[in-house]
């Protein structure tokens, strides 16, 4: 593309700006070019008072390269102590070349300047899908003194480089404002943990809070015992936290179309009731979220019997309640590519300590799997719950084959016993633990994605039964809470404090 067309290129910048300070609620959403209400701009904490000069949340501009456009507002500091902020992109989408968009930020203590930068020009970061993006790191106003600021945004002509794809590229955003010390849901649940644990024997019947474990990412951050602040809204639904995953993402599980409190007996708490894993069971292939070969062929290999390639019945149901209700509802946005490990691994009898354990993992040979061997009464080895996936075929993700296996279609999946046990049932043979925040009552048990064994019978998987890690065989018909993972960026948006009054939500 050579200059002249460049020339006639612009850009056309549809900002729906928010300024937010932790604390406020206030949001006003850009529809399109020109359709921006100007409403009261001023927003307002106990220290802190933002607001645009001229009164407009919205900003329109056409911008040809070398052409820049301002947007002006200012930061009062109504409190008794010097404010410090940061400011971010909100919900920020640029798919402009990198270095095409640039800013500058600029104050003074009187609006008639003289202005000093405090952000030289920088490159407006770069970002498919809506996320949160530092803007500056640090913004002080003494007390008792309100500064003036000035924000330039520049559509740059770049010397000697093909600009071709900002023809069609978008730039919205938003912005955010919070106190330098503010933390989001996240960072509030790591800075609550209380280290290590090494004990999972016995049931946790009380509320003993976050705990860390290492998974695929780095440390996690897990809820164990009976927690009452844990709940998240999302996409119409309300869910519990598992964990803060090592990548940041939040791991939520379904938890009905209402709040729930510890202990309900309510089918609301499923998508689904009297549905089967598999309703073929004879074969160690139908533990797999998916598996191979297709159909009822037997398996004649561990490599064969895990080979993705056909869903499982339970899968089926699961993708196509994703697809309806977050996926082409809009909030898949929202939802991170973290891997959900189905765990397949074939440790053996050494480990099992099960007499019959042949460690094959195919066809109807006798085989118990990872999980058994880890959260078993009826194992005589030290043995503790983890959050790792042993085998990366297990480890199911949409597109990421880095960690995982890049094998599934949309990135949905269940909990697994590890996170069962960690979550505080005690391990499987032993009794109820009916206070515990995955509980849900009596009548109504539910699917993991961990398998238990091959026997005579046929195929076992885990299941939550009246809080108790226990089992079915994957033909027995029973119920579904999905598992989702809430991307980091997403996350760092909920407010609330986490309990059925007051969810996490954004």
């Amino acid at each position: 593309m050579n200059l002249k067309t460049k020339r006639m290129l612009c850009l056309i910048v549809a900002i729906a700006s928010v300024l937010t300070i932790v604390g406020s609620v206030s949001y006003a959403y850009f529809t399109a070019m020109g359709e921006v209400t100007p409403l009261d701009a001023t927003l307002n904490t106990a220290t802190v008072s933002v607001k645009f000069s001229d009164n407009d949340l919205g900003l329109n501009a056409v911008l040809n390269f070398g052409e820049s456009v301002t947007k002006k507002f200012t930061i009062e500091n109504t409190g008794t102590a010097d404010a410090k902020v940061k400011m971010y992109f909100d919900r920020m989408i640029n798919t402009y070349t990198e270095g095409s968009l640039t800013y500058t930020l600029s104050y003074s203590e009187t609006e008639d300047g003289p202005y000093t930068e405090v952000i030289n020009k920088t490159n407006v970061p770069k970002s498919k899908n809506a996320s949160k993006k530092i803007l500056a790191n640090s913004l002080t106003i003494p007390v008792g003194k309100t500064y003036y600021y000035e924000l330039e945004i520049t559509l740059n002509y770049l010397n000697d480089f093909n600009q071709d794809e900002d023809i069609n590229a978008t730039f919205n955003t938003k912005f955010k404002v919070e106190d330098i010390n503010s933390r989001n849901v996240v960072e509030e649940i790591i800075a609550s943990s209380q280290g290590v644990r090494t004990e999972f024997d016995e049931p946790a019947t009380t509320d003993e809070g976050v705990f860390e474990m290492e998974d695929d990412y780095g440390k996690s951050y897990y809820y164990r015992g009976a927690v009452t602040n844990n709940y998240v809204k999302f996409a119409g639904f309300y869910w519990r936290i598992i964990r803060v995953n090592g990548d940041g993402s939040l791991r939520i599980i379904y938890d009905g179309t209402q709040a729930h409190a510890n202990e309900t007996n309510n089918a609301d708490r499923f998508i689904k009731t009297g549905q089967a894993y598999n309703t073929n069971y004879n074969d160690n292939k139908y533990v797999g979220w998916m598996y191979g070969p297709a159909g009822t062929t037997a398996s004649t290999s561990k490599e064969q019997a895990q080979t993705n390639t056909a869903d499982s019945d339970i899968k089926g149901v699961v993708d196509a309640w994703y697809k309806t209700n977050i996926e082409d509802a809009g909030y898949g946005n929202a939802v991170s590519d973290t891997l959900f490990c189905n765990d397949r691994s074939t440790p053996g009898k050494e480990a099992t300590d099960w007499s019959h354990d042949t460690g094959l993992g195919y066809g109807t040979q006798y085989t118990a799997y990872g999980a058994f061997a880890r959260t078993s009464v009826y194992n005589k080895l030290a043995s503790a719950p983890t959050f790792k996936c042993i085998q990366k075929n297990d480890a199911f993700t949409v597109n990421d084959t880095s960690k995982g296996n890049g094998a599934l279609t949309y990135p949905v999946g269940l909990i697994t016993a590890d996170e069962v046990l960690s979550a505080g049932s005690g391990k499987y043979g032993l009794t109820y633990n009916t206070t515990y925040y995955l509980n849900r009552g009596p009548n109504y048990w539910y699917w993991s994605l961990s398998p238990l064994e091959l026997a005579s019978a046929g195929s076992y998987t885990f299941v939550v039964s009246n809080g108790r890690l226990t089992y079915a065989r994957v033909y027995d018909e029973g119920r579904i809470a999905p598992v989702i993972n809430l991307s980091a960026e997403f996350a760092s948006y909920l407010i609330g404090d986490g309990t059925m009054e007051n969810p996490y939500q954004a």
